[in-house]
């Protein structure tokens, strides 16, 4: 009762942080929290004999299996990336991290060929990391989907379509579906009376022939938007960036609030949370991505959470990977 009761208070946080501001990492902590505690609650009133106890243990056995699962599938996907965009760096992230994943288990296979008496201690510090990575990137993939599912895109006064590399001057799938998707909120808006100005925001990369936003808004007029009804930024190359100079152009029209962010799917967290970093009073919505694409760009944008907190999750690292070896000392000193 005691499990059940501290996640119901989780729950109950989580739901009003969510209520005043749902663009807070710490709600996916406290969700997934929540979710956990009550779950495992009702799970050991369900099933004689099973306690927190032997959930966690089983949670923390499960974890190392997970990892590896993890790593096969990032390899598998890298090699699909590869055949079908080619040798790009980006590309590379996949099967990198995949292949990174692997080393605390080879190192544990050389401590047991070696019979290493640090065998059990580096064991263990490789399972609580690997408990603590597996637990960020499930909070990141569920609130991902909580957040898409509840922002509304009505009534927004302005829409600014996130900018995602060219082919040449071309518009590639990826950036036309954050077009398209665009293009339907502002078709609907205008249906019900509104008139939300569009915001092409993307500048020119170094092997881009022209600005993103030119190439962007000359799409939106193929499509039957009108040229005027169009602004663009043009000076952006990052994420940041896009939110910044969107920002200056919407506040000289006078628009500061219910200002919606067009991206891909897997990318609608971090911006809100990029958004709110920067103080822009924005939500962000998401475009359907291809499938094969999307487990290397998920994968991009975990890292990325975690590089945005690297010393928080560096200082928890650092300490599960200690706790065990503090314990050994301890257990031989006595």
């Amino acid at each position: 009762m005691i499990l059940l009761a501290i996640g119901v208070v989780l729950l109950g946080v989580f739901a009003l942080r969510f209520r005043r501001e749902r663009r807070r990492f710490s709600n996916a902590v406290l969700l997934l929290l929540g979710i956990l505690c009550v779950g495992a609650a009702l799970i050991g009133t369900g099933a004689e004999g099973v306690g927190p106890e032997t959930l966690v243990f089983f949670a923390l056995a499960l974890s190392p299996l997970l990892m590896l699962v993890l790593a096969g599938l990032l390899m598998l996907n890298g090699v699909v990336m590869l055949r079908r965009e080619g040798m790009r760096p980006a590309n590379l992230l996949s099967p990198a991290l995949g292949v990174a994943l692997l080393v605390p288990y080879a190192l544990l296979v050389v401590a047991v060929l070696a019979e290493w008496a640090v065998f059990g201690v580096l064991l263990l510090a490789v399972v609580l990391v690997a408990a603590y990575l597996g637990f960020v990137l499930v909070a990141f993939l569920l609130y991902s989907l909580v957040y898409s599912w509840v922002t509304s895109t009505d009534g927004a006064a302005a829409i600014v379509v996130h900018g995602s590399g060219l082919l040449g001057d071309r518009v590639p799938p990826l950036l036309a579906s954050r077009l398209d998707r665009a293009m339907g909120i502002w078709h609907a808006d205008r249906a019900h009376g509104l008139a939300p100005l569009l915001v092409a925001s993307g500048g020119k990369g170094s092997d881009e022939k022209v600005a993103e936003s030119t190439a962007m808004a000359a799409y939106l007029v193929e499509h039957g938007v009108r040229a005027d009804e169009i602004l663009r930024e043009d000076r952006s190359t990052t994420t940041r960036e896009n939110l910044l100079f969107s920002r200056e152009l919407l506040a000289r029209q006078g628009i500061e609030r219910r200002i919606l962010l067009v991206t891909s799917n897997f990318h609608v967290l971090r911006t809100a949370l990029l958004a709110r970093s920067v103080g822009i009073d924005a939500q962000a919505v998401g475009a359907p991505t291809a499938r094969y694409y999307l487990p290397s760009a998920i994968l991009r944008e975990y890292v990325g959470i975690l590089a945005e907190h690297k010393v928080l999750n560096a200082v928890m690292c650092a300490l599960l990977v200690a706790a065990p070896i503090a314990l050994m000392i301890f257990a031989e000193a006595s």
